[in-house]
C-alpha cells in the first residue's frame, strides 16, 4: 500500500515543475523556434516575410565579416577562459595555501572579495570605466605613460584596429579572474587536509603538491570553469557593445553582435537569425564535448 502512495506524491511534485517549464518555453524555446525559421526567410522586420530557403546560410558562410568575429572569438576565448582559468586557479592555490595560513583567512576572503568585484559591476558601468581609462587623450593609461616618459607606448587602445582586440582582452581577463578564483577556493575547501600533510611527511614542496593534489581533485570545478567562461566568450555581446561597437574597421567584431547589427541597424532580420542560429548551434555542439569530457574523466577516475 505504501509503494503507491509514494508514487503518487512523487508524481504530485511534478506540479511545481510547470511554472519553470512554461517559463523556458516562454523565453527560451519559443523565441529559439521563431529565430531558426525566420532565418530561413528574407524579412526586415515588419510586413511579410519571404521564404528564401538556405540562402541566408549560404551568404553567411561566404561572408568575410562573418569568418572574422569567429576568429575574433577564439582571441576572445584566450582571454576570457583559458587564461582567467589558468590565473585563478595558481590564485586561488596561493590565497588558499599562503595567504589564509600566514596572516588570517578573513584576509583570502578580502583579496577573494577584490578579485570577484567587476563580476558584479554593470556591463555598462565597467565599459564606461574602461573607456575613460583608455582614452586616448585624456586617458590615465596614457597620462601614466606620459608621466613615466615613455610618451612613445602611448595608443588609441579602443580606436587602433592592432590594438583595440588585445585592449578588449585585457578587460576581459580583468572582469572574468574573480569567478575561477571563487570557483576554486570553493574547491580546494572541500579537500582533505589529511592528504596534504602525507605529502609534505614525504617531502613534496608545494608545486608538487599543487600539481598531484590540488590539480587532480578539483576538477570538476575546472570542467564547470572552462565551460561557462568559454560559452561567456562565445556570446558576449555587453563589453563589445559599450566599448567598441564592434569597431574600428570590424577589428572587434563577434557573431553576437554581427547578429544585433544585421537585426536592428541593417533590418536584415532573416540574416541575423542565420547568424544566431549557427552560433547556437555551435554554443550547444561545444558545451555537449565538454560535457562528455567530464562525464568520461570522471567514469576513468572511479
Amino acid at each position: 500500500m505504501s509503494r503507491p502512495r509514494q508514487g503518487g506524491r512523487r508524481a504530485g511534485y511534478g506540479v511545481y515543475l510547470i511554472p519553470g517549464v512554461l517559463a523556458s518555453l516562454a523565453v527560451i524555446v519559443v523565441p529559439l523556434v521563431m529565430t531558426v525559421g525566420i532565418s530561413f526567410t528574407r524579412w526586415p522586420g515588419i510586413g511579410a516575410a519571404t521564404w528564401i530557403g538556405f540562402d541566408n546560410y549560404t551568404r553567411l558562410f561566404h561572408d568575410v565579416n562573418f569568418w572574422a568575429s569567429f576568429g575574433h572569438i577564439l582571441l576572445l576565448i584566450v582571454a576570457m577562459a583559458v587564461i582567467p582559468t589558468l590565473l585563478g586557479l595558481l590564485l586561488a592555490a596561493v590565497l588558499f595555501d599562503y595567504v589564509a595560513k600566514v596572516f588570517k583567512p578573513r584576509w583570502a576572503s578580502a583579496f577573494r572579495s577584490g578579485f570577484y568585484l567587476p563580476q558584479v559591476l554593470p556591463v555598462a558601468v565597467t565599459g564606461i570605466v574602461w573607456g575613460w581609462i583608455l582614452h586616448p587623450s585624456y586617458g590615465a593609461l596614457n597620462r601614466i605613460l606620459e608621466s613615466a616618459g615613455l610618451s612613445s607606448l602611448t595608443r588609441n587602445w579602443l580606436g587602433d584596429p592592432d590594438y583595440a582586440l588585445y585592449s578588449v582582452m585585457a578587460i576581459m581577463i580583468w572582469v572574468q579572474l574573480g569567478y575561477p578564483i571563487v570557483m576554486f577556493m570553493s574547491g580546494l575547501q572541500r579537500i582533505d587536509p589529511e592528504l596534504y600533510e602525507a605529502a609534505d611527511l614525504d617531502g613534496a614542496g608545494w608545486w608538487q603538491r599543487f600539481r598531484r593534489i590540488t590539480v587532480h581533485l578539483i576538477r570538476p570545478e575546472f570542467y564547470v570553469v572552462l565551460v561557462t567562461t568559454t560559452i561567456a566568450a562565445l556570446k558576449i555581446f555587453g563589453p563589445i557593445f559599450v566599448l567598441t561597437r564592434g569597431g574600428p574597421s570590424n577589428a572587434t567584431l563577434v557573431p553576437s553582435y554581427f547578429a544585433y547589427k544585421n537585426f536592428f541597424e541593417k533590418a536584415q532580420v532573416g540574416y541575423g537569425s542565420a547568424i544566431s542560429t549557427v552560433l547556437t548551434v555551435f554554443i550547444v555542439v561545444l558545451a555537449f564535448v565538454f560535457l562528455r569530457l567530464q562525464t568520461r574523466d570522471q567514469e576513468m577516475n572511479r
